[in-house]
């Protein structure tokens, strides 16, 4: 390939990943590691802040510059278009949230910090009011950094203020961010639980990536917003309806899958947990559903539900020309 053609090739490679040692990244070309060298030093004369590390373990990476490279983006157009892929992250226009915050962690990975400071002061005063309200990302390094740590699979610390308010220090391996009503989750490994967890990334702060790389695991279920939409109903619903419904599990699955998690019991039938903070809501879905089921917990969920069935018994057998 051309000369120019195997620099932008190269540094989309940079870009892609936090580290290359210098035997792959030539492999990835096809070019020997002096025309590597070459390469490296031509983009480095232009600005790109590419590290050069020697010896065992050594290799490039793509690091933050004392300015923006030249040939890229001005500040005032670095500042655009990092708030416009916020919206876009965010859910307020129609395109890929997963896009948006690849392309931004990019961005933001080589500018300077007084232009991540300068995004984040515009931040309240350049999206409408409306939006803002749907888009809640108060710190463009946070998620940027969190979106990195997912790519690279690298530990990260953070600190993390729960729904009620409070305040705990986290270590966790990040494996994907999931937009769920226009917020940005992060899924993750909790390494002091043991478990998967899920964090708001509006109400992350200080996120450091710790340099202790993983190897990622298998997220849990075949979709992480259902997973997400699941958890989320764990923290904040104040009923957890448990029942056994009589059909397919692909069947149910389509019916509740927005407030809902569905397991498969055998081919004819499957459990059904429905978070909830209404029991008029959570008898309405099951009974929706058209099949017949049996409610087995909480204790208020079954007493309810078999008032609501001599209810509705009552009313039928007081209608006229019924017996």
């Amino acid at each position: 390939m051309s000369t120019s053609s195997r620099a932008l090739e190269l540094l989309g490679l940079l870009q892609n990943r936090r580290h290359w040692p210098g035997d792959e990244l030539a492999g990835r070309l096809g070019v020997s590691p002096r025309t590597l060298r070459r390469a490296v030093s031509g983009l480095q004369e232009l600005g790109y802040p590419i590290v050069t590390t020697r010896g065992t373990g050594g290799g490039y990476q793509l690091g933050a510059g004392a300015s923006l490279p030249p040939l890229v983006l001005s500040e005032d157009e670095a500042a655009a278009t990092v708030l416009g892929l916020k919206a876009i992250a965010t859910g307020a226009h129609p395109a890929s949230a997963d896009d948006a915050v690849s392309a931004m962690a990019k961005i933001v990975q080589v500018l300077p910090p007084r232009i991540r400071g300068r995004i984040d002061s515009l931040r309240a005063v350049a999206v409408p009011a409306s939006v803002e309200q749907r888009a809640a990302i108060g710190d463009v390094t946070a998620l940027t950094t969190l979106a990195l740590a997912c790519r690279d699979s690298d530990a990260v610390e953070f600190s993390y203020r729960s729904h009620g308010g409070d305040e705990s220090r986290r270590t966790v391996q990040p494996h994907k961010i999931v937009n769920v009503d226009n917020r940005l989750y992060l899924v993750a490994w909790d390494l002091d639980r043991a478990d998967w967890r899920t964090f708001r990334i509006d109400r992350v702060t200080g996120p450091h990536r710790t340099g202790n790389r993983f190897a990622p695991r298998q997220l849990p279920g075949d979709d992480p917003v259902a997973f997400v939409n699941a958890r989320i109903g764990d923290l904040s619903s104040r009923f957890r309806v448990r029942a056994t419904v009589h059909a397919p599990v692909e069947r149910i699955k389509a019916e509740i899958v927005h407030y809902g998690t569905v397991k498969p019991i055998d081919d004819g039938s499957c459990e059904v947990c429905i978070a909830a903070e209404s029991l008029d809501w959570a008898a309405f879905c099951l009974v929706a559903i058209g099949a017949p089921f049996v409610v087995h917990g909480p204790a208020e969920a079954v007493d309810y539900m078999r008032a609501w069935g001599q209810a509705l018994m009552q009313a039928t057998a007081s209608a006229p020309g019924i017996r």
